[in-house]
């Protein structure tokens, strides 16, 4: 019986240039300008061999947006035929082309947080992290084993680095031990009383938080983990330091006074009028303490003294003025001076006395 013989694997043959269909480089950019837009096809670049008689030329090209690109036209011709055809004309990408990234399936493509609430996950059937689950053998202790341990009755488990890449994600992440929340508490997870232990082997380092005024509620932390809201610290009462008194202290002389022109003189004026409202009735005016009234630059006609008549001031802030009395004093009586002071602060019942005869 003779043995089979052993056959060779033929190289496949490197094509080589034809010269006819890489000179017709005019036949190719006139090709390419046909497709492209006009001023857009630049300088030939290179004529490559893609078989036997066919040769492909490439442009630049000067598109915007496409950095990188080139026209690629492919002629070819028959054989022992020396007219040159055009069989595509296409634009490719170059080695420095600007380009998307490779396309993905969208179920390598979607990332953690990215599933909303009604979209649906692609099964995968060969999860790295997923391994067949156990089913029940009819031995008490095995299946107890399987039932706390490895999860009986489903399909699929967390394999062991399914396990150790999910306690990697949650001890790193935000409900760690280095989480910020966590270095300012003042006891760890694993003394507090709201720390509820996971089961299986994720329950040494594991827990849920069933704190209501923790920002961890219904949460998976680590024992090492804590917040404020532990069910073993206190709040330390610090006695408050007495408030020392606080005088006012300000002088008002201290204080600078600024006058206001118009203003100041109407309160100047008010000034004597509220006086006079102060002093009550019938109390007389000591000599010397008469008000000097502002000197007012008027012309007095040379008149007799019997002529002058004393008109009583009606007091501030009455609702009507009251009719003037009228006195006519003779001319070896008292000044009007006291004539006034007497019809100004004089008793009350002067002001019904008789007037005196004329002589």
């Amino acid at each position: 019986m003779s043995e089979p013989t052993a056959t060779r694997a033929r190289r496949a043959r490197k094509p080589v240039l034809d010269t006819v269909s890489a000179a017709a480089v005019d036949l190719a950019r006139a090709a390419a300008e046909e497709v492209a837009e006009p001023g857009t096809v630049g300088e030939h670049l290179a004529a490559t061999a893609e078989g036997d008689r066919i040769v492909t030329h490439t442009f630049a090209a000067s598109l915007p947006g496409y950095r990188g690109w080139q026209w690629s036209v492919t002629v070819t011709r028959a054989s022992r035929a020396k007219n040159v055809t055009v069989n595509e004309v296409c634009l490719l990408p170059g080695e420095e082309a600007l380009r998307p990234p490779g396309w993905l399936p969208w179920s390598e493509r979607i990332a953690p947080g990215d599933l909303g609430t009604q979209d649906t996950l692609p099964r995968k059937d060969d999860d790295p992290l997923l391994e067949p689950g156990y089913e029940a053998t009819g031995d008490e202790e095995a299946d107890r084993v399987a039932l706390w341990e490895l999860g009986l009755g489903r399909v699929r488990v967390l394999s062991l680095l399914g396990r150790d890449e999910a306690a990697t994600r949650w001890y790193a992440g935000d409900r760690g031990p280095r989480s910020e929340v966590a270095e300012h508490a003042k006891a760890p997870c694993s003394t507090c009383g709201f720390f509820v232990q996971l089961a299986g082997p994720l329950r040494q380092v594991f827990g849920v938080c069933a704190s209501e005024w923790s920002p961890e509620d219904g949460r998976v932390v680590s024992a090492d983990h804590g917040c404020g809201a532990h069910s073993e610290t206190d709040v330390e009462n610090e006695v408050e330091a007495p408030s020392t008194m606080v005088v006012d202290d300000l002088s008002p002389d201290s204080l600078e006074l600024i006058t206001t022109g118009g203003a100041d003189e109407a309160v100047v004026e008010a000034e004597p009028q509220a006086e006079a409202e102060a002093q009550p009735e019938g109390e007389a005016q000591p000599e010397g303490e008469v008000d000097a009234e502002p000197e007012l630059d008027v012309e007095v006609p040379d008149t007799d003294a019997s002529d002058v008549d004393v008109v009583e001031d009606a007091p501030a802030g009455d609702s009507a003025v009251e009719d003037s009395v009228v006195e006519d004093v003779p001319v070896d009586d008292a000044p009007v001076a006291d004539a006034e002071l007497s019809g100004a602060h004089g008793p009350a019942d002067d002001a019904d006395a008789p007037a005196p005869a004329d002589d």
